[in-house]
């Protein structure tokens, strides 16, 4: 079917506030519409979800540069368009984020307070995260980027846990501090580049001299939303105090925004500056894998040690980017996606323990492979994915990431591929903890097997990283022409750069 001229991204991105303004009509008390609004919010999730898979279905895997594209006249007078568009690596991450979203819906069973509110947050979330993941405008980027604050911050400084004002606040000031350096580095490129359009920037040389200095700026506004290690101590507060579906939007699509930055600003605009930065990426996506693989293994409490975990595995994710390969920077896109269903079906499971009433520390628990089987064979499998197990989504992007290292560093490959050995050694030690030791108490031993609607948070999460791990194609081939451009792109004005460096010397 031809989509020319129909403004299908636009549809995607805006519908989620039709289910706003219907929440905020609803009439009567809150405790009486809770059920009509959780319906409400869910079916608003699953439209979008479905257009988004209908637009999978139309997109053109051998086109390396943005489709279905969008422009409507914004600030005219000062060369601002409002435009929309995707490519492959975008499609994949806007298909992820309406993914997650009913995910997220359907685990806020024990969201019992405000839940008009609640919902209306989750779907201006999806709407500002599609909205910035589409945008081929960097103004527009920029807005969006800055506008998920809103909701994130109130999902967790509401509806979160005892500390939840202080994990809030700290999530918000850091993720405004680092987002001050990108409005700076947008400021200079619009003011000396004389334009915020993406596809032009891409192919406009930007002075050796400032690229460092626009690095800096990207570094500390993604590295701060993808948790790069120092800049990562916000995550475990907030995803410790932030309630279960908060959570996993956070940790499955929030934390994807900055290695999203990297990948669209930093690596095709600075490509001098990104590979003199090279050494001092490698060293920060390393440390990220091991020294917080030790920092989870630390851990007992079971939401705590999995939110250290995602820091790690976005470590990995760090060192795909830099390798400049195509390897690599494919397997940090799959292992984004991977990461993401993953780490929101391990919150699932937590949401679905705390939900027992028990807490989340690991003494607490205990042999509930006898009593909960279904959810044991569910965590099971999300815990060998979080491992990288062969066979799952967690494998695919693991091993690309480590083959695109190896042909640039190997210690840098041999390092980042530790991951995977201390992966195993804290997934374990949750696995055995909360299956197979002793129950703790009478009462963990009479926790009830999951009710229907856990199963329909957990199973198709199960299904996808069981996909994506037997047919990685099938997302892969999304990721092939951007990507091989992307290197393409990055080379090119590297040796372009190199060989105007070489005239002046003369």
């Amino acid at each position: 079917m031809n989509l020319a001229g129909f403004p299908i991204l636009s549809l995607i991105t805006w519908l989620p506030l039709a289910g706003v303004f219907y929440i905020a009509t609803l009439k009567g008390a809150e405790a009486d519409i809770a059920c009509h609004v959780r319906k409400a919010a869910l079916l608003t999730s699953l439209v979008p979800l479905a257009l988004g898979v209908w637009l999978w279905s139309q997109f053109n895997p051998a086109v390396a540069g943005f489709q279905f594209n969008e422009a409507y006249a914004w600030l005219p007078g000062l060369a601002v368009t409002y435009k929309v568009g995707i490519d492959g690596i975008s499609l994949v991450l806007v298909l992820l984020t309406l993914f997650i979203t009913p995910i997220a819906i359907l685990s806020a069973q024990g969201i019992t307070t405000r839940v008009r509110a609640f919902f209306s947050a989750v779907l201006l979330l999806e709407s500002f995260t599609v909205a910035m993941f589409t945008a081929t405008d960097f103004l527009v980027f920029y807005i969006f980027f800055e506008a998920v604050l809103l909701p994130m911050y109130l999902l967790i400084g509401v509806w979160g846990g005892p500390r939840r004002v202080y994990a809030a606040l700290k999530f918000f000031l850091f993720t405004l501090f680092g987002s001050l350096f990108m409005l700076v580095a947008l400021v200079w490129i619009w003011r000396n580049l004389g334009t915020t359009d993406i596809a032009t920037l891409l192919h406009t040389p930007i002075p050796a001299g400032a690229q460092m200095w626009l690095f800096v700026a990207f570094l500390v506004a993604f590295g701060v939303k993808a948790a790069v290690w120092p800049l990562h101590t916000w995550l475990p507060d907030a995803y410790g105090e932030a309630p279960i579906p908060g959570t996993i939007l956070l940790a499955a699509v929030l934390s994807k925004m900055g290695a999203y930055g990297f990948l669209r600003f930093a690596v095709p605009m600075l490509p001098n500056a990104v590979q003199q930065a090279e050494p001092l990426m490698f060293t920060l996506g390393v440390v990220a894998v091991i020294y917080i693989s030790l920092v989870a293994l630390a851990q007992t409490d079971v939401k705590r040690l999995i939110a250290y975990s995602s820091v790690a595995h976005m470590g990995v994710i760090i060192i795909g980017i830099f390798t400049f390969t195509v390897e690599g920077i494919e397997g940090a896109l799959v292992q984004m996606l991977s990461h993401g269903l993953i780490i929101a079906g391990l919150f699932v499971a937590t949401g679905v323990l705390a939900a027992r009433g028990e807490g989340l520390a690991m003494n607490r628990l205990g042999g509930l492979a006898r009593n909960m089987p279904g959810f044991a064979v569910l965590l099971m499998l999300f815990s060998l994915a979080n491992m990288g197990l062969p066979g799952t989504s967690g494998f695919i992007g693991e091993i690309l990431v480590i083959v695109g290292a190896l042909k640039v560093n190997f210690w840098v490959s041999l390092l980042g591929g530790a991951g995977m050995v201390l992966g195993c050694a804290y997934m374990l030690v949750m696995v055995r903890a909360v299956l197979f030791d002793k129950h703790s108490s009478a009462a963990v031993a009479a926790f009830t097997d999951l009710k229907a609607s856990e199963y329909a948070a957990l199973i198709p999460l199960a299904v996808l990283v069981l996909w994506v791990g037997i047919y990685p194609a099938s997302f892969t081939h999304l990721l092939d022409a951007p990507v091989a451009a992307l290197v393409q792109t990055h080379t090119a004005a590297l040796a372009s750069h190199t060989q105007l460096a070489m005239v002046f010397s003369k």
